[in-house]
């Protein structure tokens, strides 16, 4: 569940530093030195994931494929830049990660690190979110609320899945980032703000503008410097590294010496890791939850939505070994989803009340003003 929450599936705020989760997927990206003038405060830190050296050169790769050599090259060379960058990638290739090394190699460094996925936001309330509102803004605004962009003042702005935010409000954000100033919600002070912007989608970019979920103005603006991080079944020699990497840390974690049965790593070479890193790691910790000494790969997803014709349209199915909140978040955001973002339908629906939906996605990052603000929506 700790990956759930703290992952990029969900919006919150780090003051700065990477969560443990982030930690976590680093193997899929890789490790650099901090360059001098940009202190670490406290939990920031960018850390390898174990010895053989994956991770432990202060300056290499996690992972050997030329693939990941590129990106980490590139990373390198683009960190201490102002310029926006945009990240597209599969789900789970480390999009969000390589924001966070962007952002912990620049200047910026001190200052917070916002991440947001703009997906889990309702539509009526990406605005709010974004740029804030005014005491009286609207019901139940009973104070001032300082949005993303003022949180993320004089560091970094991640926006995840930026195809998700509504069309209309494109073109507020392409302003903001031409002006370097907003406007919260409710009120008429342009307020200047100071932050680097980097987006990310699981979507190629000739594809978002086509289907116009992104604007071509707004897309030559956020793209500046565009990184494409590969899936991992193109990082040739990296799947058993990181298998190995990831079982070491559990081991370390848990004070055990559990390994791998023979042929695990040739299957885990074989088997063509549609969800990347994220899907890899959490099979080594399934499969390392249920082992005794010897560990054997368990493939089957750990969920999946699938079409299955009854009236809901999808189910969310689990094997055993998924944590209890991992499986109740995802079964909640993934009713939420198919109720249109209706938040009364989904308490109906799971037959839970509407506050313990509301309490929940609060849990997960989003303010209860604006949950309460979008009524039934």
């Amino acid at each position: 569940m700790r990956d759930a929450i703290e992952s990029s599936d969900v919006t919150y705020v780090n003051f700065p530093g990477l969560p443990s989760s982030a930690i976590d997927s680093l193997a899929s990206i890789a490790t650099f030195p901090v360059p001098a003038g940009c202190g670490r405060s406290r939990g920031s830190r960018v850390s390898g994931l174990g010895p053989n050296g994956v991770g432990g050169a202060s300056d290499g790769m996690i992972g050997e494929s030329a693939e990941m050599l590129e990106i980490g090259a590139r990373l390198r060379r683009i960190a201490p830049s102002q310029a926006a960058v945009m990240i597209v990638g599969e789900s789970g290739t480390g999009k969000e990660v390589a924001a966070q090394l962007l952002h912990t190699h620049s200047a910026r460094a001190g200052a917070p690190f916002v991440a947001v996925n703009c997906g889990a936001i309702p539509p009526s309330l990406v605005e709010a979110e974004l740029f804030g509102y005014e005491r009286g803004a609207f019901t139940g605004a009973v104070r001032q609320h300082h949005g993303y962009f003022e949180r993320a003042s004089t560091g970094t702005l991640f926006l995840d899945e930026i195809t998700e935010m509504p069309i209309e409000l494109q073109a507020k954000l392409l302003r903001v980032l031409e002006t370097g100033r907003i406007v919260r919600v409710g009120g008429s002070e342009e307020i200047a703000v100071d932050v680097r912007i980097v987006t990310a989608s699981n979507r190629a970019p000739e594809a978002m503008v086509r289907d116009r979920l992104l604007r071509e103005d707004l897309y030559y603006r956020l793209a500046v410097f565009l990184v494409r991080m590969p899936p991992l079944r193109q990082r040739d020699g990296d799947v058993e590294m990181l298998a190995q990497a990831f079982l070491e840390r559990l081991n370390a974690e848990y004070g055990t010496r559990k390994r791998f049965v023979n042929g695990a790593l040739a299957l885990a070479r074989s088997h063509p890791w549609p969800g990347n890193v994220r899907e890899l790691k959490n099979c080594v910790e399934r499969s390392f939850v249920l082992a005794d000494d010897l560990v054997e790969l368990d493939l089957q997803p750990a969920y999946h939505l699938s079409e299955n014709g009854n009236d809901s349209g999808e189910s969310v199915r689990f094997p055993i070994g998924v944590k209890m909140a991992e499986a109740e978040r995802e079964l909640l955001l993934a009713t939420l989803r198919h109720c249109g973002g209706n938040k009364r339908r989904t308490a109906d629906v799971l037959g839970v009340s509407l506050k313990t939906v509301y309490n929940k996605l609060v849990g997960y990052g989003l303010d209860s003003t604006l949950l309460r603000a979008a009524g039934n929506a």
